[in-house]
């Protein structure tokens, strides 16, 4: 392939990958609408949220690896048809009936779509800068999700038909990314294990559950904050501080997402270690600052407490799964990233609904401030934890310093090579549940 070609496939494919995500979280300002025009309540609209993730997740565990068996094309369409067919629902959306048949879809396309587009990103990655493709799916991920809440939020509060101009500007959106696809030259060739391809592979070596529980406070701690902000937000910036924009309630998703997509990027080169302990620390300082802005209902500290748990946010999700990246062996990869994601999607979606469904009980302002109470006393536990374990293992090493300083997922990377396909480990991209083996490769720009 001719690289202006290659150059050009990466271009529109990191597109798509931004693309997914943004759909996701569009739904995010429209949800208070939602529940005016069919009258529903707080709990209603995290069950709608959740029902997302419990099709994303299982898209993720069951077709993760399918395309390395059947090709990148087949999957990708199949991704495309699913996300148009959401679409549709959400714009003859009638009732809650329709929106919950809508998330679920969206959330098996977007599970398809993510490994798949992460996989393809790498086989037309540059050569000479195979990191690129690591870093774009992780940073356009939450790029994506920033960019879907705010141009969701200005087209409701600004353009007609709130409910329905932003589905259709998504499907012409989607009809560019199926031109894409369509030229898009095939970069896997098919291969056997189709079926056992589809068995979820999910577990920890009992070598790694000490290192896997020092972090899995933290990663818990920064999704379900982020599942907080993806299905209430809109709804607390409304009846907290009297804020009655879409526009603004699209900015608190953004405000969070935003700013973790560019901490990840800025942070990319750091040891993913020592980005743990301070991680935790912004997650539960800025949720604190949130929690006294809610009090005083001013909407600037609100938003500062937002911006810098959304530092936390962004630190945590490079931190996290660089850990497990670091940790794992080639044969324990899969299997450890799959748990990963189970525990993330369990805290980003579980807690958000019992929040809503607390907010039934006591009220939505009650629930959101006991919410992020926890948040504040999670952080702060991890960041305690994670800096006691740290001392530990500093103590336990020999001292040789044979350890490796240890850099992130992204940059440089470390490429996960599923049988014959290579392929970077990052938040949006995790690793197939199949054998794998690992090589370090050149970080040169």
């Amino acid at each position: 392939m001719h690289p202006r070609t290659r150059a050009r496939l990466f271009a529109a494919v990191g597109g798509i990958v931004v693309l997914f995500p943004a759909a996701s979280s569009v739904p995010s300002p429209l949800y208070p609408l939602y529940q005016q025009l069919f009258g529903f309540s707080a709990a209603t609209i995290t069950v709608i949220f959740a029902v997302y993730v419990v099709g994303l997740l299982a898209s993720l565990l069951v077709i993760g690896a399918l395309s390395d068996h059947v090709g990148r094309k087949p999957v990708l369409v199949g991704a495309l048809v699913l996300e148009a067919a959401s679409f549709a629902v959400f714009l003859g959306a009638g009732g809650v009936t329709a929106l919950l048949v809508a998330r679920v879809i969206q959330g098996i396309a977007t599970g398809a779509a993510i490994t798949t587009l992460g996989a393809t990103m790498v086989d037309l990655a540059p050569p000479e800068a195979p990191h690129r493709a690591g870093m774009i799916t992780g940073v356009g991920t939450l790029a994506g999700l920033a960019a879907g809440a705010v141009g969701a939020g200005a087209l409701i509060q600004l353009a007609p038909a709130p409910t329905r101009l932003v589905w259709i500007v998504l499907l012409a959106l989607l009809a560019v990314s199926a031109v894409v696809v369509a030229v898009l030259p095939e970069t896997s060739a098919r291969r056997a294990g189709v079926w056992a391809s589809l068995v979820p592979r999910v577990g920890v070596a009992p070598r790694l559950r000490g290192e896997v529980l020092a972090v899995t406070p933290v990663l818990v701690t920064s999704w379900a904050l982020g599942g907080l902000y993806l299905s209430l937000g809109p709804s607390i910036a409304g009846s907290l501080l009297g804020v009655s924009s879409h526009l603004v309630g699209g900015l608190v998703v953004t405000l969070l997402c935003g700013t973790g997509a560019l901490t990840s990027f800025l942070l990319r080169d750091r040891p993913v270690r020592s980005l743990l302990a301070p991680a935790a620390g912004l997650l539960a300082g800025g949720t604190a600052v949130t929690l006294v802005g809610f009090a005083v209902t001013s909407l600037l500290l609100t938003a500062l407490g937002t911006v810098v748990a959304g530092v936390g946010f962004g630190a945590a999700a490079l931190a996290c799964f660089g850990v497990f990246a670091e940790i794992a062996g080639p044969t324990e990869r899969g299997s450890l990233f799959a748990l990963a994601y189970v525990i993330a999607y369990t805290a980003f979606s579980v807690p958000a609904v019992i929040a809503g469904v607390g907010s039934g009980l006591v009220g939505l302002a009650t629930a959101a401030e006991i919410y992020g109470a926890v948040v504040v006393v999670l952080g702060a536990g991890s960041a305690a934890l994670t800096l006691a374990h740290g001392r530990r293992r500093a103590v336990s090493e020999t001292p040789t310093g044979d350890t490796e300083d240890r850099r992130t997922v992204t940059s440089p990377p470390v490429v996960v090579t599923v049988s014959e396909t290579p392929e970077i480990v990052s938040p949006a991209n995790p690793p197939r549940t199949d054998e794998c083996t690992t090589q370090r490769v050149n970080s040169a720009p």
